[in-house]
């Protein structure tokens, strides 16, 4: 039987695209994992991507189009993962001035994503998503905005209009601060707190969770402050739950927080580089994970584009620095361990890649070459 050229790419390419989905079963060594995109003009995406990756080779399979979405570039999962929220990076929504966020269900089966509901952000440019460890709660910050929303969840997954919302106002020293940038929501690990890091105004503004009602409450004292000009913006508890490490995108520099659970205090211990001593010209820092023993943290580092590897001490969480190596690409604006812990991945917006990295858990050291697999403007990494 004669086969047409369009009809063995078409069958070729139906094959591939099941074959993951099939070797994700469980005991396969196969996970499934989301990323977010940006999408527009200077992108191809469409919306939030499913992949297969083999943690035994470090291979990334592309499994399709989960949910076409306009500008999902930062994703989180309820904690039973049978939810996905995403915000939607836009500053026009629904004929209003600002970004949104969306909630899907999530199909483990197909890897696909169907939208449940979107709302406003309340604010422009929605940056980031999180969720609290009930599932109960979700809340945005609003980088163009200046803002911070709170949302409640129902049952089913469907977000509520906004609960609590927050204006910031004022500015920072530097070009990069000319008025508040909410950048990152965090949540505290008792979930009794959440956090808001505003690059604009060097703050982590802190607020009481009513997880029942998702409203929240300014703390007293209500901000943590960094050093002028730092511009905090990503935030992580260790393992402990009795450190924070705060990422500097403008100082290029981490925070070693203590945390107060019972007075809802940060206290900083201490402030490291990350970017050579003597070094000049640009640098923007953006994400950072840690393994899940605590003893390694990893920082992406964006315009000079490397990773930095650190060590944590056991006794009093401060960092070491081990090594700066590739990030495979150029701008990496988010980073994640796979489950194993023996890859790291990197999401590489403006040379469209995604690099994934070997990782040696005794060390923490990164192999200094890596693979890559295509993907216009990869914003967000999310293992299922």
């Amino acid at each position: 039987m004669k086969v047409s050229r369009r009809g063995f790419i078409q069958g070729s390419a139906a094959a591939l695209a099941a074959y993951p989905l099939a070797s994700l079963a469980k005991g396969s060594g196969k996970q499934l994992l989301f990323v977010g995109t940006q999408t527009g003009q200077a992108s191809t995406s469409k919306g939030i991507y499913s992949y297969s990756f083999d943690a035994t080779t470090g291979e990334l399979t592309q499994t399709g189009l989960a949910a076409e979405a306009d500008n999902p570039t930062f994703l989180a999962f309820a904690p039973d993962k049978k939810t996905l929220f995403a915000c939607d990076e836009i500053n026009n929504f629904e004929g209003q001035r600002s970004g949104a966020v969306s909630s899907y269900s999530v199909d483990r089966t197909a890897a696909k994503l169907t939208k449940i509901n979107e709302v406003s952000a309340k604010g422009p440019g929605t940056t980031h998503v999180g969720v609290d460890h009930t599932g109960r709660c979700v809340f945005a910050a609003n980088y163009g905005g200046g803002s911070a929303a709170s949302f409640a969840v129902d049952p089913a997954g469907k977000l509520s209009e906004a609960v609590s919302f927050f204006q910031y106002e004022g500015h920072g020293p530097m070009q990069q601060q000319k008025g508040p940038h909410a950048h990152r929501v965090t949540v505290s690990p008792d979930n009794r707190y959440m956090f808001v890091n505003d690059l604009g105004l060097d703050a982590i503004h802190v607020y009481h969770l009513d997880s029942a009602t998702a409203k929240l409450m300014p703390q007293n004292p209500p901000d943590w402050n960094s050093e002028p000009g730092a511009g905090p913006r990503s935030l992580m508890f260790h393992p402990n739950k009795k450190w924070a490490y705060c990422v500097n995108e403008v100082g290029s520099s981490v925070n070693v927080l203590d945390w107060d659970a019972t007075k809802g205090v940060f206290t900083t211990k201490q402030l490291i580089s990350t970017v050579p001593e003597g070094h000049q010209g640009p640098s923007a820092p953006s994400d950072i994970v840690m393994d899940k023993q605590g003893r390694f943290a990893y920082v992406a580092n964006r315009i000079d584009d490397f990773m930095v590897s650190f060590s944590i001490s056991p006794s009093d969480g401060k960092l070491t620095l081990m090594e700066r190596t590739s990030c495979g690409g150029k701008m990496p604006r988010h980073i994640a361990l796979d489950p194993t812990e023996r890859w790291l991945l990197v999401a590489n917006q403006t040379t469209d890649n995604l690099s994934v990295f070997a990782r040696d858990a005794k060390t923490g050291k990164l192999a200094n070459a890596g693979k890559s697999f295509p993907l216009s403007r990869p914003q967000c990494i999310l293992f299922l």
